[in-house]
């Protein structure tokens, strides 16, 4: 019912910036919230940042909060991520995602669809 696919991962030296990019389609009413997600090798997956369909709700795990910013543009169906003064510790697969409810929810099972993922590498 809903497709999405990340964009814009790399490689950046540490204190760089990047910006995802995720396209979405599918029912709107199945997107309500989107999120970004990360998982590094050998740990599990974590919660990064949500926002609401409105966009006037966000919310950041500790660790990127101050530098990494989410922003939605229902009009394009995306999703997007400001990621900046990167550091080797923000080195992850970055997964898209997406709920029909409107709690902006920081647990994996808690979403219903996922990206492929994209690579994200911060060197030093």
């Amino acid at each position: 019912q809903v497709q999405l696919v990340e964009s814009g991962g790399g490689l950046v030296q540490a204190g760089g910036s990047l910006r995802l990019s995720c396209a979405a389609s599918g029912r709107s009413s199945s997107r309500q919230v989107m999120a970004w997600f990360r998982q590094a090798p050998g740990k599990e997956r974590e919660f990064v940042a949500a926002v609401n369909w409105s966009g006037d709700r966000t919310k950041y795990a500790d660790s990127v909060k101050g530098r990494f910013t989410i922003s939605r543009d229902n009009a394009k169906n995306a999703l997007y991520l400001q990621m900046n003064s990167l550091n080797p510790d923000d080195t992850a697969i970055y997964y898209c995602t997406a709920r029909a409810g409107y709690a902006l929810e920081i647990w994996p099972s808690q979403y219903d669809y996922w990206g492929q993922g994209t690579q994200v590498t911060v060197s030093s």
